[in-house]
Formats: C-alpha cells, sequence, structure tokens
C-alpha cells in the first residue's frame, strides 16, 4: 500500500475525527517528514486555482469557509478532485509551500461559485487577507483564459478572454507586448500584453504543469472542508 492509500484509509475510516490534540500534531509532524522525502510532481488543478503567498495562507480558510483541516502531503492532496465528498461538504486542498507559494484548488466551483462577480470578489478578498492573492482559470472547451492579480484588497492586474482579449491595469515587468502575435489587430488592445493563464502562473508564482525536482517544497498541505462537523468518513475513498 502506498502512503497515499494509507493516507485515504485513515480518511476512510473515519479515523481522522477521532483524533485528539496531540495525535493531530503527531500528523502533521508525519505530514512535514513524508513531504520531505516525496519527490515533487506537476498537479492538475482542473484548470482553476488561486495561488498566494505562503507566510499568509491562513487566511484562505477564513475566505472560502473551510473547516475541519487536515494536514497531507502534496501528493496526498493531488487528487481532492476525486475523493468522495459529502453533500454540503466539499474538499479543498491547500498545497504545501511551494517556491514561497501556496496552490489553492478543488472543487471551486462549488464552494466560490461560477459567477464572474463570485470569482473577482474572491480574489479581491483574499489578497485582503493574504496581501496578494492570484487566480488563475482555464477551459479549453470553452475557450476561457482568466488571470488576476490582487493586491490589498484591489485587483492590480487581469487578462481575460474568449473571443477577444481583455486588460485591465498596467502591464506587469514579466509581460511582452503582443505587437508580433498572430492575433494583433492593430487596435492597440492586444499590445497591451502577452496572454494566457499557462504562461502567467510561471511568472506570477507557480506552474502546477512545472513542479518538479528544482521546486523547493517546505512544511505540509492542508485538506479543509466547506462545511463545518460534517466529518471526514469516506473522504479517501476514489469516485
Amino acid at each position: 500500500m502506498t502512503r497515499a492509500s494509507r493516507f485515504r484509509a485513515l480518511l476512510d475510516t473515519g479515523f481522522m475525527d477521532r483524533l485528539t490534540a496531540r495525535e493531530k500534531r503527531v500528523l502533521e509532524r508525519r505530514a512535514d517528514l513524508a513531504g520531505a522525502g516525496e519527490k515533487a510532481a506537476p498537479v492538475d488543478p482542473r484548470g482553476w486555482w488561486y495561488a498566494v503567498p505562503a507566510n499568509a495562507y491562513e487566511g484562505v480558510f477564513e475566505v472560502l469557509g473551510l473547516h475541519d483541516r487536515f494536514p497531507c502531503t502534496l501528493a496526498e492532496g493531488a487528487g481532492v478532485e476525486d475523493m468522495r465528498h459529502r453533500p454540503g461538504a466539499m474538499p479543498v486542498f491547500i498545497t504545501p509551500e511551494l517556491d514561497g507559494w501556496r496552490l489553492v484548488f478543488g472543487n471551486l466551483d462549488s464552494v466560490v461559485g461560477v459567477d464572474w462577480d463570485d470569482w473577482m470578489g474572491t480574489v479581491e478578498r483574499l489578497s485582503s487577507r493574504c496581501g496578494q492573492a492570484q487566480m488563475f482559470f482555464m477551459d479549453d472547451a470553452g475557450g476561457s483564459d482568466v488571470w488576476v492579480v490582487a493586491e490589498q484588497g484591489t485587483i492590480r492586474r487581469r487578462y481575460a478572454a474568449e473571443s477577444d482579449p481583455e486588460w485591465i491595469g498596467a502591464p506587469l515587468a514579466w509581460e511582452e507586448p503582443g505587437t508580433e502575435g498572430e492575433d494583433f489587430d492593430g487596435d492597440g488592445l492586444d499590445a497591451e500584453g502577452t496572454a494566457g493563464a499557462a504562461e502567467a502562473c510561471g511568472a506570477l508564482s507557480v506552474d502546477p504543469a512545472e513542479i518538479g525536482a528544482t521546486t523547493e517544497v517546505r512544511a505540509h498541505g492542508w485538506l479543509a472542508l466547506s462545511a463545518p462537523g460534517i466529518g471526514h468518513e469516506e473522504l479517501g475513498v476514489l469516485v
């Protein structure tokens, strides 16, 4: 049985719900040791994730309304989207520290919502609580591509595209003018900056697809539920 399988077995039996405070500290220590020994690998946030500074991640629990957290490694939490859940209590994964950032993903459509105001309001509140927050969204089927940088409760830079791209805020230092791109139509808008969440995430914080041997991983991650007092039994079972 792999380490991730053993972890899911603890969830499946409801063991997590019966731990004492001392046992929870031991579990955190286990996650730290296990994480230090694992090889970091790419994760798939299913096209939607947030990034916050690693030392300010506690604000994520408050803003997203997450409860009953328990420690886990990167590998153990990476499959959050495939974990069974209880009605009204969706699991969300906050990664270990990755090059100074923590990524947040898993069932965000249920936890945050799917309306534009939900998206923008959440990244603003995260930045207000954490100092800075980034949002990335990619939907290849629907043609949506969004990335947002917010600081201290205000959106500083945003790129959003379905058919026509739209920029908000001044270009950031890493962006390159898009005047040479095949989609440049000469109206000035396409010259504002480069596009794409897939590119922006690596320049701004962490590219989930590029996590690997050179990624500095510290501490452990957390799995948490979007409602309190539901319990973790059967959460580890893959759907």
